[in-house]
C-alpha cells in the first residue's frame, strides 16, 4: 500500500504536477492539499497523511496540531529552515523533519522587482496603456539616492550591489551588524535612526523569527521621509503592518512594495489591498522556476531516502538550520 503524501500550499500546483515522483514508483501517492484556515480543518485534511511536504512558512504545525495527527511520520519542508514548525513537538512524536537547498536570488530579484514596480509605477503604467491611455506617471531614480537595507545577510547583500549597481548609495543596518561585513559588502554602516531617518528606500532581509517580530517598528516608519519607499520581502510581522497601513494612508510614506503579510493568504477585506501607493505580490520571492525544480529533487529523494529508514537533511531542535549548497547565490 502506497504512502499517502500531502503536498501542503503548493498554490502554483507545481510539486504534484512536476516533481520527478516517480523516482518513487508506486511506494507513494501524493495528493495536493490546498491552503487551510483554522486548527481544526488543518488536523481534518492531514490526518490520512504519512508525510505533509510544507512549502515553506505558508501553514504552521504547532504542538498542538501535531499531537493530533498520529499518522503523520515525516515533514519534507521547502528550504533549510521553517520557522513555523515546531521542531520539539515533532521529534516528541518521532517526526523525521527533512529540509532542501535555498536561493538567495530569487528573493532578491523579488525584492528589486518589487522596488522598481512601485518607485517607477510601473503597474499603473501598464493599466494606463492598456486602457489606451498615453500618460506618463513621475517616479524617483535609484541613481544619486539612498538604499536602506535592515538585514545584510546573503539576500540584503544581493540586492545592496543592485544598488550599488544603480549608482546608490546604500546603507545598512541591522541589530548584530558590523563594519566589517559592512566593508566586505562595500557599503555604509547606518545606525538605526540614520537609516530609517536619511534613506530614500528601504528594503528589509531579516529572517523570521519570533524576536523579529515589529523588528521594523512604528518608530521607524515614522522616522521615514514622506517621499520614501518601503520594500518587504522577509516576513510579515517583521514590519509593524497596522503602523505601515497608517504610513501609506497618511502619507507618511509614499509607497511601498511588498511580497509577505501578517496574515497569508492576504485576506480580501486588507487595507492594502485598496492602496494605490501600494504594489503587492503573494509571497512569491521563492516561486521561481529553477528553485522549485531543485527542492523537487531533492524532497523527493530525502522523501526515498526516509521509505528506505536512512533519511537526509535533518533539521532538528540542535540543528535547525540546515548548511546545505545555495542555490542562485
Amino acid at each position: 500500500m502506497p504512502v499517502r503524501v500531502a503536498s501542503l500550499d503548493d498554490h502554483e500546483g507545481v510539486t504534484v504536477a512536476s516533481w520527478p515522483w516517480e523516482r518513487l514508483g508506486d511506494r507513494v501517492e501524493v495528493v495536493a492539499v490546498p491552503h487551510v484556515e483554522g486548527e481544526e480543518d488543518l488536523i481534518a485534511a492531514l490526518t490520512p497523511f504519512e508525510v505533509v511536504v510544507a512549502m515553506r512558512e505558508r501553514t504552521p504545525l504547532p504542538r498542538a496540531v501535531v499531537e493530533r495527527l498520529p499518522a503523520l511520520r515525516m515533514v519534507a519542508t521547502t528550504g533549510p529552515f521553517n520557522g513555523v514548525l515546531d521542531l520539539a513537538a515533532l521529534e516528541d512524536h518521532g517526526v523525521v523533519v527533512s529540509g532542501s537547498c535555498y536561493s538567495a536570488s530569487s528573493t532578491a530579484e523579488q525584492a528589486v522587482a518589487l522596488l522598481l514596480a512601485v518607485t517607477r509605477r510601473i503597474p499603473a503604467q501598464d493599466r494606463s496603456m492598456k486602457e489606451g491611455r498615453w500618460e506618463h506617471l513621475v517616479g524617483p531614480e535609484l541613481w544619486g539616492r539612498t538604499l536602506g537595507v535592515v538585514g545584510l545577510g546573503r539576500i540584503g547583500a544581493m540586492v545592496a550591489k543592485v544598488g550599488l549597481a544603480f549608482g546608490s548609495r546604500v546603507i545598512a543596518w541591522s541589530e548584530n551588524l558590523d563594519a566589517g561585513r559592512c566593508a566586505e559588502v562595500g557599503v555604509e554602516l547606518a545606525t538605526r535612526e540614520e537609516l530609517f531617518a536619511t534613506a530614500d528606500f528601504v528594503t528589509v532581509h531579516v529572517r523570521g523569527s519570533e524576536r523579529a517580530v515589529g523588528y521594523v517598528s512604528a518608530a521607524d516608519l515614522a522616522r521615514m521621509k514622506p517621499t520614501a519607499y518601503l520594500v518587504n520581502t522577509s516576513r510579515g510581522s517583521v514590519v509593524d503592518e497596522e503602523a505601515l497601513v497608517g504610513a501609506l494612508l497618511s502619507g507618511g510614506i509614499a509607497g511601498a512594495g511588498l511580497d509577505v503579510y501578517a496574515t497569508e493568504p492576504l485576506p480580501v477585506d486588507h487595507p492594502f489591498r485598496g492602496l494605490a501607493n501600494v504594489v503587492l505580490t503573494p509571497h512569491s520571492g521563492y516561486v521561481a522556476a529553477g528553485l522549485y525544480a531543485r527542492w523537487g529533487e531533492e524532497l523527493v529523494d530525502a522523501i526515498g531516502a526516509y521509505l528506505d529508514h536512512r533519511p537526509v537533511n535533518l533539521i532538528t531542535t540542535d540543528a535547525p538550520l540546515l548548511d546545505l549548497p545555495g542555490y542562485g547565490g
